[in-house]
């Protein structure tokens, strides 16, 4: 046995020195047997627990053990099946976008990151999981799916500035998100309808964006950071009229305060924030220069500490990253 707990040691070795590693365990009897162990598995972690788990006390006793069990297993299944979605290969992808947004690289952090999406839709399909908490309680990352899926949104925006596909594939993961997550917390919902119209509006389509803010706030006029990204659409663009913004928000201020939106407990619509939307809209009719705004949060901030050496599958629950 090798004592090490390091992917790079896993990935020295041979398809038949890996067998040769586990069947040392007792574990697997060649690579038939390996195969049936992983079909149907959607992380290198799982089989290593079930593994240990069957091999009882007999293996897995001390850390190292366990480390380089899950660390075979992964080396192997990296190599055969690199078409399977894997958890380990998903967190991967999602820090090797943070690196590359640390190195100012914003397309190809957004497109590492669209291909990690791709996994987490496939996840979903697989294990018919619909919200984000449940994601995140069943597969443990080193980033949360609740984080990360709304750096990738902004990470699309900001790729589209250099290539306007960016903006086509923002439009295309807001709308998975909305059908496939519908009752997320309603920041997050609200926040993804703004970069979803936004995403058309930069892309020349701006009566379609215009026909999505006036459906949603016909539904809830008292969302109040709805109008404020209608207006902006046209404070900080220079096809649209400066002056239709703050209409919008004129027509906000007309809005019964009863009716669809949110309602208090007395049926009441809950619109006091909207004084302080006209005052926020009147004070940003110029967007501020790039200078002037503060400094991003350095990438190296949200990194993995899960580098090598790795930590390992325990048999106890896995503890989900906040």
């Amino acid at each position: 046995m090798i004592g090490l707990s390091a992917r790079s040691d896993a990935a020295e070795l041979s398809d038949e020195q890996l067998l040769e590693e586990l069947q040392g365990f007792g574990l697997v009897g060649g690579r038939a047997e390996f195969e049936r162990l992983c079909e149907g598995a959607l992380s290198a972690g799982e089989v290593a627990l079930a593994l240990l788990d069957r091999c009882g006390s007999a293996v897995g006793e001390g850390r190292g053990d366990a480390d380089w069990i899950w660390l075979c297993l992964l080396e192997l299944w990296r190599r055969w099946w690199p078409e399977r979605v894997c958890v380990e290969f998903l967190d991967d992808k999602i820090q090797a976008g943070y690196d590359a947004l640390e190195r100012r690289e914003a397309v190809i952090a957004a497109t590492i990151w669209l291909d990690a999406w791709s996994d987490v839709v496939r996840l979903g399909d697989l294990t018919g999981i619909d919200s984000i908490r449940e994601f995140d309680e069943r597969f443990s990352m080193c980033q949360s799916l609740f984080n990360w899926s709304q750096d990738l949104e902004d990470a699309l925006g900001n790729a589209g500035r250099e290539d306007p596909e960016m903006l086509r594939a923002r439009i295309a993961v807001c709308e998975v998100a909305l059908r496939r997550f519908p009752d997320e917390r309603g920041l997050m919902v609200e926040n993804r309808r703004r970069a979803l119209a936004e995403s058309y509006f930069e892309l020349g389509e701006t009566d379609r964006a215009e026909a999505l803010f006036e459906r949603w706030l016909a539904v809830d006029p008292c969302w109040g950071w709805g109008w404020i990204g209608w207006a902006d659409l046209h404070f900080f663009a220079n096809n649209r009229p400066k002056d239709q913004g703050m209409s919008y928000c004129a027509a906000a201020t007309r809005r019964p305060a009863s009716g669809a939106g949110r309602t208090s407990p007395t049926g009441s619509c809950s619109c006091t924030e909207r004084p302080g939307v006209m005052r926020r809209l009147t004070r940003s009719r110029l967007r501020p220069s790039e200078s002037a705004l503060p400094a991003p949060a350095s990438a190296s901030d949200r990194r993995s500490i899960w580098r090598t050496p790795v930590t390992a599958p325990s048999s106890a629950t896995r503890q989900r990253h906040l």
